[in-house]
């Protein structure tokens, strides 16, 4: 049996078995589906890494990172960052039929939900762990005016 890994003995933490096609040849809809896995389990490690650990809340905030309107936005976040092979998944991404999207999203942000889930299962399959990890650090850290309008909400 093949060891798990990238085949270089660098190892890929959960990659225990390799695509039966190279990166770039297997349909964007898979490689969403299983980016859309990966991008969850970021968001978990995430989550309990901060301190509150109820199961509710946990799953509360997971929504709100994981819906279709918040890919949308973090993918909006990171365009300014992807090389032009990233941006070249995002676009086969977002231009998939991927079936219909679910009842509470909106078409426009489910296909730039399946983009962004279509470039994580890219960087997954290829093993650019630090990649995600940066691209990841950016999706969570808040930007200053975004801390600057909770501020004011919270004052009126």
């Amino acid at each position: 049996m093949e060891e798990a890994g990238l085949g270089d003995g660098t190892g890929a933490g959960l990659l225990f078995h390799r695509p039966s096609k190279k990166t770039q040849l297997i349909n964007p809809v898979v490689l969403a589906y299983v980016g859309d896995s990966v991008f969850e389990l970021l968001v978990r490690q995430y989550l309990v890494s901060l301190t509150n650990h109820k199961s509710h809340h946990l799953h509360k905030e997971a929504t709100k990172i994981v819906s279709a309107k918040a890919q949308r936005k973090l993918l909006e976040k990171w365009q300014p960052m992807l090389s032009e092979e990233e941006a070249d998944i995002v676009r086969r991404g977002r231009n998939t039929k991927s079936g219909a999207p679910p009842k509470n999203a909106d078409p426009a942000d489910y296909r730039q939900a399946t983009a962004l889930e279509c470039l994580v299962g890219y960087l997954y399959y290829e093993g650019q762990i630090e990649r995600l990890h940066e691209l990841f650090a950016a999706a969570i850290a808040p930007s200053i005016t975004e801390e600057q309008h909770e501020e004011k909400e919270g004052q009126a």
